[in-house]
């Protein structure tokens, strides 16, 4: 959904006032509707808008002064409350514009409010363990959150329900035939969930093989990151998997996507709602960037739509978007819980984003049949996952893993800062095939020293003096933060991070003296709007390898001509570039 969640019960109305021009809907609403009785938030007095300004302010205030009381919990619940305040008072946010002005105004201040962190929260004992893949490691006891919350910058994308909600589609998009209905009728067959085929569908169809052609054929690509993921976290949640392509129309699968409200991550909750359903905010972390808890807590937000509406998908949907409260009105109005009737009576952005969807699964589940051919998904997300007990710095785990911090960052979505929260468990994604050496390196590093720490390489045959020649770090430091280790066995040293002089060494080939070893490695350059994932599907190699090789994420935008290495068995494989 594309700005904010609403829950089944107590916060039904949340998010559907926010994405919707009251001037196009109105205009849309057909003559005679019992819809021209009702009010526009245009017609709102200035009164009425007041009052809701009033009622957040006042949550607000209340938030603060528990945050000066140290009554963290009650502080995050008076900011929720002063959000909701507005979500739910049924006024359309950006009809006007003293609301408009006051809600981002107050998104922001709750959003970069930053709480002391205070003492140390006590250490835990939960020791480190290993995982590969996406398969979580097994914990052995669960930490309450750490006494903190609060927000930091991030660099963010943006969402694309933002575009989504102002969309037109021109009159050739909307040029639909009778054969065009009944090849969606026999197409309709193949999704595992029943919905209604309406020429609308067609209509977002015919604009995907058009103008929105570059969207569709980026989702298809990038969809195959997470769709392994998705499919089977919507199954054991007894969500249709083909469902999962709302994560296309929410998200572009961009994990830090966010809407202009602050909804955020792959599947846009907005912070309370979010909380709602599990997902953990504090001063270090925010999982609604996460790839498997937001997954799965949008799946159960789903389930529990569609059983408010008897099973009915696309009501789910629409409410995923809009919000229940406002679903249960326009059936009230129409007399029928059906998406197609409600269609008057509910905003635009609704109006648009169920047959989006529904368009992009009928051309995801067959998209040579829709003109997408050759579309080649991305290798599914690929790291190991080490459990920490304390907090780890990114800038550890990318040396010790022979990447890049930004890759690491990528990794882990979620973290606030470039450190794993302090004083818990955390389970650090390290890129695939490196859980091992990475926790070997871990495992030398007191747990107090794991966000300061850094990692050097040795080269073969030097002794400790001579490292500390290079490095600056004193013998005793290097041998008290490296006891017990073989120098002849082993390429990495722990140092600390204060006054390092880091130098890259390489360890010589078997039968030299003083030469490096280099990877075998080829070499292409990039052309204007490529990405790694691009390059490594032209020659048939793992994305994410390739970006680890080259210490960048696989979708960031390349610039022309820059060097990309690749492995040497890519020089052999043919080249799918056009």
């Amino acid at each position: 959904m594309s700005l904010s969640f609403a829950t089944p019960t107590k916060r039904i109305t949340l998010i559907a006032l926010l994405v919707f021009s009251a001037t196009v809907v109105s205009a849309q609403i057909p003559a005679g509707s019992s819809a021209r009785s009702i009010p526009s938030d245009v017609e709102k007095s200035d009164a009425q808008v007041g009052e809701v300004i009033s009622r957040a302010d006042d949550h607000f205030r209340k938030g603060k002064l528990n945050l000066e009381d140290n009554k963290r919990e009650q502080a995050r619940d008076e900011f929720d409350k002063a959000v909701d305040s507005i979500l739910e008072s049924g006024l359309d946010v950006r009809a006007s514009q003293r609301l408009q002005t006051f809600y981002l105004e107050l998104v922001e201040k709750i959003y970069r409010e930053e709480v002391p962190l205070g003492r140390t929260p006590a250490q835990s004992n939960i020791s480190e363990l290993v995982a590969q893949n996406n398969s979580a490691p097994t914990t052995a006891t669960q930490k309450a959150d750490p006494p903190q919350i609060g927000f930091r910058e991030q660099k963010f994308e943006p969402s694309p329900l933002d575009e989504l909600s102002k969309l037109v589609l021109t009159p050739e998009e909307q040029n639909v035939s009778d054969a065009d209905v009944l090849a969606l009728e026999q197409a309709k067959q193949n999704v595992n969930f029943g919905f209604t085929i309406n020429p609308l569908i067609q209509q977002y169809i015919n604009y995907y093989q058009g103008r929105g052609r570059g969207t569709m054929e980026s989702g298809l690509r990038r969809s195959g990151q997470f769709m392994r993921m998705a499919r089977q976290i919507f199954k054991e949640e007894g969500v249709p998997v083909d469902i999962t392509w709302l994560g296309q129309v929410e998200s572009a699968w961009r994990p830090k996507a966010v809407s202009w409200a602050a909804a955020s991550g792959l599947w846009q909750f907005v912070p309370g709602t979010g909380r709602q359903f599990g997902l953990k905010q504090t001063a270090w972390i925010d999982e609604r960037n996460s790839y498997e808890q937001a997954t799965r807590a949008s799946a159960k937000y789903l389930k529990s739509l569609a059983t408010r509406y008897n099973g009915n998908w696309e009501l789910a949907m629409a409410a995923y978007n809009t919000g229940a409260g406002n679903v249960d009105r326009g059936i009230a109005r129409a007399g029928t819980a059906n998406f197609w009737a409600i269609y008057p009576y509910i905003y635009q952005e609704t109006r648009n984003y169920v047959p989006n969807i529904l368009a992009t699964i009928l051309i995801a589940k067959n998209p040579e049949k829709y003109g997408f051919k050759g579309i080649r998904p991305d290798a599914p997300m690929g790291y190991d996952v080490v459990q920490v007990s304390n907090s780890t710095s990114l800038q550890l785990v990318a040396e010790a893993t022979d990447t890049s911090v930004d890759y690491v960052r990528s990794l882990n979505p979620e973290l606030r800062r470039d450190v794993t929260p302090r004083g818990e468990a955390y389970n650090v994604r390290v890129p695939a095939g490196k859980g091992k050496q990475f926790y070997s390196i871990l495992k030398r590093v007191p747990a107090e020293r794991r966000d300061s720490a850094r990692v050097i390489s040795v080269a073969p045959g030097e002794d400790l003096q001579a490292v500390a020649n290079r490095t600056g770090v004193s013998v005793s430091q290097l041998q008290a933060m490296n006891s017990g280790v073989d120098l002849k066995a082993t390429t990495k040293l722990v140092v600390p991070n204060s006054g390092v002089r880091l130098t890259s060494w390489r360890r010589a080939k078997p039968g030299t003296t003083d030469q490096p070893t280099t990877p075998a490695l080829s070499k292409v350059r990039a052309r204007k709007g490529d990405t790694i994932a691009r390059i490594a599907a032209a020659h048939n190699l793992d994305a994410n390898e390739v970006a680890r090789l080259n210490g960048v994420t696989p979708e960031a935008e390349l610039r022309a001509g820059q060097e990309i290495r690749l492995p040497m068995t890519a020089a052999a494989a043919p080249s799918r570039r056009r």
